[in-house]
């Protein structure tokens, strides 16, 4: 009985999966709401949180709006890499610059940063409360 060996090439993507973008995005309204929860206990802390709040919301919503915009102009393609499984894109590679990484090592060197402010914050802050 002969049995048939198919190699199997993990796909090279683009960009980041869609998921990655709505994790970024998450931690980033995580970190706003953790910072008006958790320090606005005084008068004159709302005006830096209303400044960090719409500089933040400017930072997320730009790079949307730019993409809607190239998104619209593009023409369509039988195959899109937005349809590729999460499972499948982190088990591949991704082009970032001149050079490839996998998939997960992607994710983590973006998410990373974010999750440490967002969660950063979140522990100071709870320090803060229950030493005051």
């Amino acid at each position: 009985m002969a049995k048939n060996i198919v190699a199997h090439r993990p796909p090279i993507s683009r960009g980041l999966h869609p998921l990655v973008y709505g994790t970024a995005v998450g931690l980033v309204v995580w970190f706003v709401l953790c910072a008006w929860v958790l320090f606005d206990r005084q008068n004159d802390a709302e005006l830096p949180l209303v400044m960090v709040s719409v500089l933040l919301f400017v930072a997320v919503s730009l790079p949307y709006m730019i993409w809607l915009v190239w998104r619209r102009d593009q023409r369509p393609r039988p195959t899109r890499e937005d349809d590729l499984a999460f499972r499948d894109w982190a088990s591949g590679q991704v082009e970032v610059g001149q050079s490839r990484l996998k998939g997960t090592d992607a994710m983590i060197d973006m998410l990373l940063p974010l999750a440490a402010v967002a969660f950063g914050l979140m522990a100071l802050g709870i320090v803060f409360a229950f030493s005051g």
